[in-house]
């Protein structure tokens, strides 16, 4: 079963930031400025900066990629 996410107080955040930090989980956390949530502060996937132009120069186009060549 997958844990609700958590939320807490800007000024709570604020007071515990670096220990919340370290301790990210997926889901994040949403903070809330009188019990409105104003921001999620989520993890970055680190392998996710891996991805970035892995394909450069493995790729060709061919075709015209702006049309789908169908006739109306």
């Amino acid at each position: 079963m997958l844990e609700p996410m958590r939320w807490i107080s800007a000024s709570k955040f604020k007071a515990q930031c670096l220990g919340l930090l370290d301790s990210l989980d997926a889901e994040g956390i949403v903070i809330t400025k009188r019990g409105k949530p104003v921001a999620k502060v989520i993890p970055i996937r680190s392998s996710s900066t891996a991805l970035i132009g892995v394909l450069k120069g493995k790729l060709k186009i061919k075709g015209n990629i702006l049309t789908t060549d169908s006739q109306w």
